[in-house]
């Protein structure tokens, strides 16, 4: 004898008007409070909306105008009038100081870095390039190369060292990877961590053997398993 399967359609409905009286009392009770809380999202929305639009926007085409003298100046080696300006337009320092927010101004810190790298004062390159953010492929690995650089002049060969196999392994390329391992395994000899050094020459001979620096690997390679 089979069972019957009864369907209860009477309750299911019951069941979902009961959902909806309460989801309108609910509403009508706080009918108010949600109205209020709407109307404010929408004016924060229009606020963004108008923020960017009519400020954040002219400010980045401002931004991008002020910085091109700068760059200039960096192109030529003039790392001096590059970070302070020319009197008739401005400097790395001065795009940070009026346009840190926009995309030119944090570009700017990372000029103001490598400029303060060149001139030795390796604080000063390290606080700006600390400061800049950035995804790209190429920029992001030669700015923490960069600082690794800064802490290697200022004697803190630990940190410099870290940094090198960092930048090394940030966005794997042909171009700074084998780069920044080179530069960590002299640095790795230096410091008598001839093991770590050779990781890093093998992680060039393997991966990057094309490149300028993986053409003459060997003899690095050479000089450490011949000892």
């Amino acid at each position: 004898m089979t069972k019957e399967k009864t369907p209860k359609p009477v309750e299911n409905l019951v069941e979902v008007e009961h959902a909806l009286t309460t989801a309108e009392r609910f509403f009508e009770a706080n009918s108010k409070i949600i109205t209020m809380i709407f109307g404010v999202a929408v004016v924060i929305a229009l606020l963004f909306l108008a923020t960017h639009r009519f400020y954040s926007l002219p400010r980045e085409k401002k931004a991008k105008e002020q910085i091109f003298a700068a760059e200039q100046y960096f192109e030529k080696d003039s790392f001096n009038l590059a970070l302070n300006g020319d009197g008739n337009f401005p400097g790395f320092l001065d795009i940070i100081n009026d346009y840190g927010r926009t995309t030119a101004g944090n570009l700017a810190r990372y000029y103001a870095g490598i400029s303060n790298l060149h001139l030795g004062k390796y604080k000063e390159a390290i606080n700006f390039l600390e400061d800049f953010k950035t995804k790209d492929l190429l920029l992001a690995p030669v700015a923490i190369g960069a600082t690794g650089d800064a802490y290697s002049e200022l004697g803190n060969k630990e940190k410099a060292v870290d940094l090198y196999m960092k930048a090394a392994k940030t966005s794997s390329n042909a171009f700074t990877s084998p780069v920044y391992y080179l530069k960590a395994g002299i640095l790795y000899e230096s410091m008598g961590t001839k093991e770590k050094a050779l990781e890093a020459y093998k992680a060039i001979k393997d991966k990057y053997a094309d490149s300028e620096q993986g053409r003459s690997i060997d003899k690095y390679i050479a000089r450490l398993t011949a000892n």
